[in-house]
């Protein structure tokens, strides 16, 4: 009974990995806008504080307050981000679809690192290793990559698969939930204030 109660989890885990990034189809570009959540608490201010200067810090929004780790096991907040529109991208090591995406949302990174913030956020089950190896061999070192196997930063923003996005307005307002090709990707970066 044991080894049954066991893998439920593992099996559903295992569907759930094949069915959202088994495809070679570009689902992303069919993929329908999920809209912003209506509740209060996507940009309800959480915190204002001082910063090193002196000067008012940014205030963080609810969808922000939140404490990770990196995949080199640094200490990352998600305050650090207040002020700036947020791209999170949600990924796993195993899942060759992220893999492919990795360079686009690289470039992206690159080309709007003045002015959005971008977070990969790393998860179901990839383990330590795989991120730091996916993160290397995919170019993604330049920008913040959390590791999240325990799922807190997928929870927090209802995340259920990989290859996901979520963009926050620069007031940390969800605009922007689910799968998105990298013409859409870049048209949305583009359009965040």
């Amino acid at each position: 009974m044991r080894t049954m109660t066991r893998s439920i989890p593992i099996a559903l885990t295992l569907v759930l990995a094949l069915s959202a990034c088994g495809s070679s189809e570009d689902t992303a570009a069919n993929a329908e806008p999920t809209p912003a959540p209506t509740t209060a608490s996507t940009s309800a201010p959480a915190t204002t504080t001082a910063s090193p200067t002196g000067e008012p810090a940014p205030e963080v929004p609810q969808t922000l307050d939140f404490t990770a780790r990196t995949i080199d096991g640094d200490a990352f907040t998600g305050a650090s981000l207040a002020g700036k529109p947020t791209v999170f991208w949600f990924w796993a090591a195993w899942c060759p679809t992220c893999r492919g995406e990795a360079d686009s949302v690289a470039a992206v990174q690159q080309e709007n690192a003045d002015r959005v913030n971008v977070v990969g956020v790393a998860g179901l089950g990839s383990g330590d290793d795989a991120m730091r190896r996916f993160a290397q061999d995919t170019g993604i070192e330049g920008f913040p990559q959390l590791a999240d196997d325990a799922g807190e930063v997928w929870q927090r923003f209802e995340v259920v698969s990989q290859q996901y996005y979520v963009l926050l307005d620069s007031t940390g307002k969800v605009v922007h939930k689910g799968s998105l090709s990298e013409t859409d990707l870049r048209e949305r970066v583009a359009e965040l204030t």
